[in-house]
C-alpha cells in the first residue's frame, strides 16, 4: 500500500524550486490544516489544465480566447514585446515600466536540451507581424545563453522588416555593488552605458 504522505512529498518536490525537506514541509502543512483547504487546493490543481488556455493571440495563459491584455484596449498595440515564460509578464506588469503587448515563447533556443528553432513558435510570431501594425519588437529575454541566443535568432529573422528591433538593456542591479559583481555584467553596463 502506498504511503499518500510520501506521493505528495514526490509530487511536491517535483515543483522548481522545491527540495525534499520543504516538500515535507508542505505536505504536513496540507496535513495539518482542515480538510476543506485540501480539497480546494486539490480542485484548484486539478481543474488548471481545463480552466485555463494558451491566449490565441500572444501565448499568454487565459481564461477566454485571447488574455486581458490582449484585449485591453488602452495598451499601445504598436509595440511588441517578447518574453520565454507567462511568468515574464507577471514581473514586467509589476514594475509598470510597459504598456505595449507581448509575445510569448514558452521556452528558449538550446542546442544542447535538443531545443531548436522548430521547438519555438517562430512561425505564428511572424504572422502576428504580418496581421498588425507593429512598430517595434523588444526581445525580452533572459540574460542568459539561450536568452541571447533566441534573441540573436529573433532578431535575424525579423532583419528584413520595416521595424525597430530593441533588446533589453542588461548591466548592474540598483543597489547592486561593483566588486561582487561578475565580468559579462560590469561589460554589459559599460557597453549600455547613457549619457547624464
Amino acid at each position: 500500500m502506498n504511503d499518500p504522505i510520501a506521493d505528495l512529498c514526490a509530487l511536491l518536490a517535483r515543483l522548481p524550486g522545491i527540495g525534499e525537506r520543504t516538500a515535507a514541509r508542505l505536505a504536513y502543512f496540507i496535513l495539518g490544516t482542515d480538510a476543506g483547504y485540501a480539497a480546494a487546493l486539490g480542485q484548484s490543481v486539478s481543474s488548471l489544465h481545463s480552466r485555463v488556455r494558451r491566449c490565441e493571440r500572444c501565448g499568454n495563459y487565459a481564461l477566454e480566447a485571447r488574455c486581458r491584455i490582449c484585449t485591453d484596449s488602452r495598451r499601445e498595440s504598436r509595440i511588441l514585446c517578447v518574453v520565454a515564460r507567462p511568468q515574464d509578464i507577471s514581473a514586467l506588469e509589476r514594475g509598470h515600466a510597459f504598456s505595449g503587448r507581448y509575445f510569448v515563447l514558452h521556452g528558449l533556443l538550446s542546442p544542447l536540451d535538443g531545443r531548436g528553432p522548430e521547438s519555438l513558435p517562430v512561425a505564428e510570431f511572424l504572422a502576428l507581424l504580418d496581421e498588425e501594425p507593429i512598430e517595434e519588437v523588444i526581445l525580452a529575454t533572459p540574460l542568459s545563453v539561450e536568452g541571447e541566443a533566441t534573441a540573436l535568432f529573433l532578431a535575424q529573422e525579423l532583419r528584413d522588416r520595416k521595424l525597430r528591433c530593441t533588446r533589453i538593456a542588461s548591466g548592474l542591479p540598483h543597489g547592486g555593488e561593483l566588486e561582487y559583481s561578475d565580468q559579462v555584467t560590469l561589460s554589459r553596463a559599460f557597453e549600455g552605458r547613457r549619457e547624464l
